[in-house]
């Protein structure tokens, strides 16, 4: 126990390091708020303040970690951006009508550099050559557009 107290600060780093490797192995965040604690009682002992502020400052150093630190990691980590995969990532985009569309016959466009065939969402609307659309979904090897507004000059 006496050598513990001569050599605080190298048994804080140690179990700093100890806490930080075991952490790569779980990587749920919760050693290395623990390992944070420890570094705060490091500097603790490096001041040569007493054990018990030593692990005092260190248990409120890894509660406080644990509490407001470990959430928003926690929280950046498991979000991420949005995939849309396949022909999914096609709905939003726009296209040129390269033949006419209407309710009664399918029609082409060109999309994302590749011609497609295509419904109007609206089986009423005949939408003409040149124009441009909107896609809403796809429908197997089919898209369902809408046009897109013009502003008249």
């Amino acid at each position: 126990m006496e050598w513990l107290r001569d050599h605080a600060w190298e048994t804080w780093l140690g179990l700093t390091i100890v806490l930080g490797v075991a952490e790569m192995f779980s990587l749920d965040l919760i050693l290395i708020m623990l390992a944070a604690g420890a570094l705060v009682g490091m500097i603790a002992a490096v001041l040569d303040l007493h054990i018990a502020i030593q692990v005092l400052a260190a248990s409120a150093a890894s509660l406080a970690a644990i509490a407001m630190v470990r959430p928003t990691m926690v929280k950046r980590l498991h979000s991420g951006p949005e995939l849309s995969l396949g022909h999914g990532k096609l709905v939003g985009k726009q296209g040129i009508v390269t033949e006419d569309i209407s309710g009664l016959s399918a029609g082409r466009i060109k999309l994302a550099g590749e011609f497609w065939t295509a419904e109007p969402y609206d089986d009423t609307t005949s939408i003409a050559a040149g124009e441009t659309v909107e896609v809403l979904e796809i429908r197997g090897a089919t898209a369902v557009v809408h046009p897109v507004a013009r502003l008249e000059s």
